[in-house]
């Protein structure tokens, strides 16, 4: 029977794989390409992802071993190196780092899956290998729309990983938004999500947070659950955001866009 951590390492495998395919292609130009991330270019992207690949394999072999894991010196010496490649070298280099870290959650055996646990260093107790997968999906799959968005402004984060990362979207919540911006206006949204489809309350107010359904919201805000993901993490900006997302009430989607600047 499939587990949590089956499930995550596969749409691991299958992100590095869509990725890939367009990054082997990927020349000079290409990759100083204004990406989705707000000032990075396409090689900073990657660069990004292949770094946090390899102190990610780190980690997962400490775990493995019983050792340690990598500390701070440890981490900032894996960026100092990756800072100082070239943008054809931090291609090449996110292939070979990532397909490491994919080829080693593959290699953990039924077992392993259910019982291990790793350290992730910005967390004060080890987790699960489900869980540090989904955070590692969450950094992947939301930097892969950053980079293949630079190529096709219809780009999507794939359905998979939206169905898996939509659960950590309630806890992310109260430190990467900012419901200052809306000056003391206390505001309640029935939001309701397609594909899948779920149904929630979004409260903005001190801060921001998910509900029950309320039964008489401020107003409604409707749109695809890949579209809300994208909200909620600073990439739905207008160019970006489909024909399917409505919003009534008393606010507009630019004050939205506001409140979720991403991190």
């Amino acid at each position: 029977m499939s587990t949590a951590a089956d499930h995550v390492i596969t749409t691991l495998r299958a992100g590095h794989e869509e990725l890939a395919a367009l990054v082997r292609d990927l020349k000079d130009d290409d990759l100083l390409r204004p990406s989705g991330a707000s000032e990075w270019p396409v090689s900073q992207v990657l660069s990004h992802l292949g770094s946090g690949a390899e102190i990610g394999l780190a980690s997962l072999t400490a775990a493995r071993s019983g050792a340690p894991g990598p500390d701070g010196d440890f981490n900032r010496g894996v960026w100092q190196r990756w800072d100082a490649m070239t943008p054809a070298e931090h291609a090449a280099g996110f292939l070979a780092a990532n397909e490491k870290l994919v080829e080693a959650y593959e290699a953990l055996d039924a077992e392993s899956r259910a019982s291990l646990r790793i350290p992730l260093g910005f967390l004060p107790e080890p987790v699960d290998v489900a869980t540090s997968g989904r955070f590692r999906l969450s950094e992947f799959a939301l930097h892969q729309w950053d980079v293949e968005v630079a190529f096709n402004p219809f780009a999507a984060v794939t359905p998979d990983a939206v169905t898996l990362l939509l659960e950590q979207i309630g806890g992310m919540l109260a430190w990467s938004s900012r419901p200052d911006v809306l000056a003391g206006r206390p505001t309640t949204l029935r939001l309701r999500l397609t594909s899948p489809e779920q149904t929630y309350g979004l409260r903005l107010g001190e801060q921001v947070e998910l509900t029950d359904v309320p039964e008489q919201p401020d107003g409604e805000l409707t749109m695809p659950a890949e579209a809300w993901l994208r909200l909620a993490t600073g990439r739905l900006g207008s160019t970006y955001t489909p024909d399917t997302v409505t919003l009534t009430g008393p606010l507009t989607l630019d004050e939205l866009r506001q409140v979720f600047p991403g991190y």
